[in-house]
């Protein structure tokens, strides 16, 4: 069974992720994050037929300790947040935190011998 991408965010967010195909989402309109994004985002974690969750990085201020630390702990789906100017140490964090290795390091390691 191939799983679905889901992305939960402003309609503006959503948007064009569902242009390019993607048929999960939740539209948390801006005024409402602070009151509705934990809801959005339980619902998609909750749902099986859902592999990947994309939300902006900046929607990840709105959520609660609890649904927040659910979504930096899920390994299936996998939560993948953009945006935010976190560039390639928030990528790199995430990788290391999904397989436990620090792959930049090992490469860096290998470069000095």
């Amino acid at each position: 069974m191939s799983q679905e991408i889901a992305v939960v965010g402003s309609p503006e967010f959503t948007t064009g992720f569902r242009l390019a195909g993607v048929r999960k989402f939740e539209n948390v309109p801006e005024d409402e994050k602070e009151t509705e994004l934990d809801d959005a985002v339980s619902r998609v974690l909750d749902d099986d037929e859902i592999g990947i969750v994309v939300m902006h990085d900046e929607d990840l201020d709105y959520l609660s300790r609890q649904v927040r630390q659910e979504v930096e702990t899920s390994v299936e789906p996998t939560m993948v947040s953009i945006g935010g100017g976190a560039g390639s140490g928030g990528l790199r964090e995430k990788i290391k935190r999904a397989i436990g290795i620090d792959l930049m390091d090992e490469d860096e390691q290998g470069d000095n011998v």
